[in-house]
């Protein structure tokens, strides 16, 4: 081999002729070696070795032998600190060794710092000084590069070809033992990790306790992959976010994000795992979150936690690997730990809702005025809240394990005979003001008892709940049935008797309806027929007005009267009053076509709505009361909705109703008029809410031609107003409203008004 001593290329050849006996010594010395290292047991002592022949064969003062990782694309070195080893990685392109393991070829420099390759701050970190580099490929059987081999500093002289062949006859003499100790030790790592595994995995299991299951998989996950941090985020189905517990003790802490933000967000969504090996590089990676911990993150792994029905229930994140980006390996090794802890992980969260839903259930039943008392299924009491305590005039805690009999005594035979009848017959049953009597004491009570099944099916015992109705309960239950609750509660709770009969000065919105045609009803359907449509009308329509919170005030015949703001105002009861009046019409419909469907006559009516200042409270004796409204708000309320006729309308409002709606609504203005006995004049809108497409056609059109009308009718305008109204009209011909107008434009434009006149209606009829 010639010499070529350029640094730029680095190769050089040279040196004396090996005599036939230096030969010899040298495959003898090859062949000691390869029979050291065959006996050696671990891949340390053999790195060791043949690190040490090579310095002393080459003359060298130290050298290092790297072997190829190709799942990390690295080369590795071990070195003996004490009774530890360290390990050493570089990338496989880096410096002088991996110029040699992507060449191919060994090298012989003379001059290290004159070299481009050579990485000057190796020295500079270790104190070494650097001169010569001796370095070759090792090769294994199959004549493929598994490692690089280097020597450093000739000691007498340079380093010739012969240091060069005998470099690579050390290491190509043991590069069969080599590799398979380096398969050996990663089988008997992935053993060791494989029994670790499994350990962790059958300990984490069993622990049914969330916040300390999520702190152990973040600190074996940590460990296993061998990184820096690790956590755990679970699916929060309720607030669709990811959470997770950091700390311990008092210093514990709940983490949420929402789960469809950042990286943990974008596996949680997809169900892909992400592994970005150098984070600042990656767009998807948020440094704020480093610069608030002051953490940096190097390298990510996030993979979904996946269940056993393939359904995505969160995301386990490790950051910042030792030595280097995650691999495939890790990826793998963390989706069977997530794999495998998913059961874990969803029996914690189900525990912890069982025990959320135990506590809740506990506070529910201990807050309950009504006694609650159960009994197993071979009939011992379980439990009892505290009101039951005060009912049964004992200590809860004195009845666990008791009979029925005992719990509730001889004096009450008659409920233990219903208890074990329930229990028979599986079938719950009901009593109502009935009396029980605990020692000397009478409690008038509503009593239900009830059997309890599991989800199965199969019998959990008996629950008997008891109502105290003395006294005050009894007076409100009585109430109760005649009147709304909450009023009958306001009621009583008034204090003052005399304030509650003398009523209350309040603004309200007073809802009327009526139904049209009524009498042609009661004449077609008889008394029979007319009270039982009347029961299914009243009952549609007072379901609409509770949904709102509104109050019946009365039946007037076939008419509703209900308001939205007492006995308790709400901020929007003119929205409250609106809706409901939409939701009566559009109910009405649907009950329409089923009596259609059965050959029946469809109803129709209208409805009127007005907000002002009423008179409310109970008008009568103190041995008879009536709950009603009074006053001119009332009055007007009943007007509009008789104006529903006049107007072809089904919801009219005042003025004063409009101004108030917090919502946007589709509205037109129908008129201005004085209703009988009244001087003022009143804004009446129509509201068209409960219309769509079919029933009402080009409804935004014929509202903007209608309302451009209304305003050029006011100003006398009779030609162009009609024009305005035959538009609407033409977008939808059943408007009868725009047909009105147009026929008072006819009228008005033969006999015209006057200067004076306002737009102003003048209703004669209530």
């Amino acid at each position: 081999m010639t010499a070529d001593k350029s640094p730029s290329k680095g190769k050089v050849s040279g040196g004396a002729e090996l005599t036939q006996a230096e030969r010899v010594e040298q495959l003898q010395m090859m062949l000691d070696v390869s029979r050291q290292v065959a006996s050696m047991d671990t891949l340390d002592a053999v790195l060791d070795t043949l690190v040490t022949v090579a310095v002393d064969q080459t003359g060298a003062e130290r050298g290092s032998l790297f072997l190829h990782d190709a799942a990390s694309g690295e080369l590795f070195s071990r070195i003996a600190q004490g009774l530890k080893t360290r390990e050493i990685r570089i990338l496989d392109d880096v410096g002088i060794a991996g110029s040699t393991f992507h060449g191919g070829e060994g090298v012989i420099i003379h001059d290290a710092y004159n070299d481009e390759r050579f990485n000057r701050q190796v020295d500079a970190e270790t104190g070494f000084t650097t001169k010569s580099i001796l370095a070759t490929p090792v090769r294994n059987a199959k004549h493929e590069i598994i490692g690089v081999a280097q020597v450093l500093n000739k000691v007498d002289g340079e380093f010739t070809a012969q240091d060069l062949a005998v470099l690579e006859g050390v290491t190509t003499q043991c590069a069969i033992t080599l590799q398979s100790m380096q398969l050996v030790e990663r089988m008997e790592d992935t053993r060791r990790r494989e029994i670790e595994f499994l350990n962790i995995v059958s300990e984490m299991t069993s622990e049914l306790e969330l916040s300390t299951l999520l702190r152990r998989v973040m600190t074996e996950a940590t460990a296993m992959l061998d990184a820096e941090r690790s956590t755990l985020f679970i699916n929060d189905e309720k607030t669709s976010e990811l959470f997770s517990h950091v700390g311990e003790g008092l210093d514990a802490m709940e983490i949420r994000l929402p789960n469809h933000l950042g990286i943990a967000g974008s596996v949680f969504t997809s169900g892909k795992a992400i592994n970005i090996p150098h984070a600042y590089t990656d767009l998807r990676f948020n440094p704020s979150f480093d610069k608030q911990s002051g953490f940096f993150t190097r390298s990510i792994l996030c993979v979904p936690v996946i269940n056993k029905a393939g359904d995505v229930i969160g995301v386990t994140q490790v950051l910042n690997k030792s030595g280097g980006p995650f691999t495939a390996e890790d990826e793998s090794r963390l989706k069977a730990f997530t794999a495998q802890i998913a059961i874990g992980l969803e029996n914690a969260k189900l525990f912890g809702d069982i025990q959320s839903m135990k506590n809740y259930n506990e506070s529910m039943l201990q807050s309950m005025s009504n006694g609650v008392i159960t009994f197993d299924e071979v009939g011992t009491n379980r439990t009892c809240n505290q009101a039951g305590g005060n009912i049964l005039r004992t200590v809860p805690a004195q009845m666990v394990g008791k009979t029925p009999l005992e719990v509730l005594g001889e004096a009450n035979q008659w409920l233990v005979d219903k208890i074990q009848r329930v229990t028979e017959t599986d079938e719950g049953e009901s009593l109502t003001d009935v009396e029980l009597i605990f020692g000397e004491d009478t409690v008038s009570a509503n009593v239900t008892v009830l059997p309890m099944e599991s989800g199965e099916g199969a019998s959990l015992g008996t629950l008997a709940m008891i109502e105290d109705i003395s006294d005050a309960k009894r007076a409100k239950s009585t109430l109760s049935r005649y009147m709304d609750p909450g009023l009958a509660a306001q009621m009583l709770n008034g204090g003052n008797q005399d304030d509650i009969l003398g009523g209350k000065d309040t603004i309200a919105t007073v809802l009327f309806s009526d139904i049209r045609g009524f009498t042609t009803i009661t004449e077609k359907l008889g008394a029979q027929g007319t009270v039982a449509l009347l029961n299914d009308y009243f009952e549609l329509m007072v379901d609409c007005i509770s949904e709102q919170g509104g109050m019946l005030d009365k039946f007037i015949g076939d008419a509703i009267m209900a308001a939205f703001g007492i006995p308790i105002a709400h901020d929007d009861d003119e929205d409250r009053g609106l809706r409901a009046g939409i939701n009566m019409i559009k109910s009405l419909r649907e009950w329409n076509l089923e009596r259609e469907a059965r050959g029946e006559m469809p109803v129709d009516m209208g409805l009127g709505l007005n907000t002002d200042r009423i008179v409310a409270g109970n008008i009568g004796s103190k041995k008879r009361m009536d709950y009603t409204m009074i006053g001119d708000g009332v009055n007007l309320a009943a007007r509009l909705e008789s104006a529903c006729k006049q107007y072809s309308a089904r919801i009219l409002l005042s003025e004063y109703t409009v101004a108030k709606l917090k919502g946007v609504y589709r509205l037109r203005e129908v008129d201005k008029v004085v209703v009988k006995g009244k001087t003022e004049p009143v804004g009446v809108f129509e509201c068209l809410d409960y219309h769509d497409d079919t029933t009402f056609p080009n409804l935004m059109d014929v509202l903007g031609n209608f309302n451009e009308g209304v305003k050029i009718y006011r100003e006398q305008e009779w030609d162009r107003a009609a024009a305005f109204f035959q538009k609407a009209l033409d977008a939808n011909p059943q408007d009868n409203l725009s047909d009105i107008y147009i026929d008072r434009c006819n009228r008005m434009k033969a006999n015209p008004p006057g200067d004076d006149w306002t737009g102003v209606f003048v209703m004669t009829d209530k």
